[in-house]
Order: C-alpha cells, then sequence, then structure tokens
C-alpha cells in the first residue's frame, strides 16, 4: 500500500515551502504519493480580494506556472524518490461564518476553475477534468482556526456528489465523518515542517492517477498516524513511520 498526502500547500499559496522543497521533504520520508494543493480562494468577495493582495491564493495569472512546476518537479520526484505527485487546487469559499465557509481540493486538475459559483456546480467542473472532488475538513478540526462547516452542513444534499470527506486535516480524527457512511480520506493539511505529525493515508494503487482515483473512490484505503521521533536526522527518517 502507497503512503500518501493529499492535501499539501506550497508558497504558491499560504505554505512555508516552495514545491522542490515539499518534493525532497516527502520523498526522504518514503511517501509515494502527495498532491500540491494551495488555495484558489474567490475572487469576488471581500476575503477572496484581501488573500489575492496578500498573495496567499493562486490566480488565473500564476495557475499555468504553478501545474507546470508541479508537473516538472513531479518528474523528479518520480527519479528521485518513486513518488507521484498530483496537481490539486483547494478551492476556497471563506466567510466570516464558519456555516458559510467551504474548502473543496480538485485533485487532478488540468485547467483553471473560478472559485466564485455554487458548490455543486464546481463540483461538476471539478469532475469535467476527470478529477476528484474532496471535501475538505467539513467539521470541527478541534484546533483554533477559521472553521469550514458549509458542506457538512449540507451533507445530505452533497454527500454522494463527493469522491470522499476528509476524516482528518491534521492529527485529529473526525468522528462525525468517521461515523457518516462517507468514502473517506485522511490528509494533513501541510503547510509548514511540523505538520507532517497528522494522519496520513495508505492507498492500495499503482502509480498512476487513474489507479489512484479508482482505489479512493473504492475505499481501498487504511489510514495511519504519522509522527517523527525528535533528534533523528533527515536522510535516516525514511520508512520510520508510527502505523496506528
Amino acid at each position: 500500500m502507497m503512503l500518501a498526502d493529499l492535501h499539501i500547500h506550497s508558497t504558491y499559496s499560504d505554505g512555508l515551502l516552495t514545491i522542490p522543497e515539499i518534493v525532497d521533504f516527502f520523498g526522504i520520508r518514503g511517501f509515494k504519493i502527495i498532491a500540491i494543493t494551495d488555495h484558489l480562494c474567490e475572487e469576488s468577495t471581500f476575503i477572496g480580494k484581501a488573500s489575492k493582495f496578500l498573495r496567499k491564493t493562486l490566480t488565473k495569472a500564476t495557475f499555468n506556472e504553478y501545474l507546470k512546476e508541479i508537473e516538472l518537479e513531479g518528474v523528479r520526484a518520480f527519479k528521485q524518490y518513486g513518488m507521484m505527485v498530483i496537481p490539486g487546487i483547494e478551492i476556497t469559499k471563506n466567510s466570516l461564518s464558519f456555516s458559510r465557509s467551504a474548502h473543496i481540493l480538485a485533485l487532478g486538475i488540468k485547467e483553471y476553475i473560478k472559485a466564485d459559483g455554487a458548490i455543486i456546480d464546481l463540483i461538476k467542473k471539478i469532475k469535467s477534468q476527470d478529477a476528484l472532488a474532496i471535501a475538505a475538513h467539513p467539521v470541527s478540526t478541534r484546533m483554533f482556526e477559521h472553521q469550514t462547516y458549509h458542506l457538512w452542513d449540507q451533507r445530505n444534499e452533497l454527500g454522494d456528489l463527493f469522491d470522499a470527506w476528509e476524516v482528518a486535516s491534521g492529527p485529529h480524527l473526525f468522528n462525525e465523518v468517521m461515523d457518516s457512511g462517507l468514502p473517506m480520506i485522511a490528509n494533513s493539511d501541510f503547510h509548514q515542517p511540523k505538520h507532517i505529525r497528522s494522519w496520513k493515508t495508505l492507498i492500495r494503487c499503482e502509480l498512476d492517477f487513474d489507479s489512484l482515483k479508482s482505489a479512493i473512490i473504492n475505499q481501498e484505503i487504511q489510514f495511519t498516524f504519522y509522527e517523527e521521533k525528535e533528534g533523528i536526522e533527515l536522510q535516516n527518517l525514511a520508512g520510520q513511520f508510527n502505523y496506528a
């Protein structure tokens, strides 16, 4: 089974590491599948405009450069680490109200998608590119941060439209999602090195996107908690996982 983390942010939005640094960070630790999923915020809202001003979001102007860098680094990652790198985005619809905020991961994205618009329409646009649509941290993350409850509040309508719902996006499992019967995935929501300590997913698939997509849809997965030991040198970390 392949050790995967499918929710990772780079300096293209609000992450601390560049895409090459992310590839090395995860590659040397023995990961086999990662997805770069930088924020793509709404263009019409005040929060979205502020994110653009602060350079914390992808834009239409930076999108093709972003995809190209992921593609180039993906080639290197496969050659150097035997690791697949998937292009993705986190469609980011933020509001001052948690119940009106929603984040959607689009994995395997090929073309720019404007984040404004209705959730159902955005899911359709993602799937029209044969990409995966994942509901990101839909319940409380158990941390002091902006929460996104809209998707969970609408789960009766949206549940079957998503390919998976995050059952973790960091060190805490979401019991509500675990008990829901919905398809699940566990990620880190990685922004900086300390976020490596989190729940991850082991996926039974080959190193190609179609195989990964099928495995997630069919839930051929297991969850594992990854925690590094203090004082271990970087080059000695590969393979030293703590499975739960």
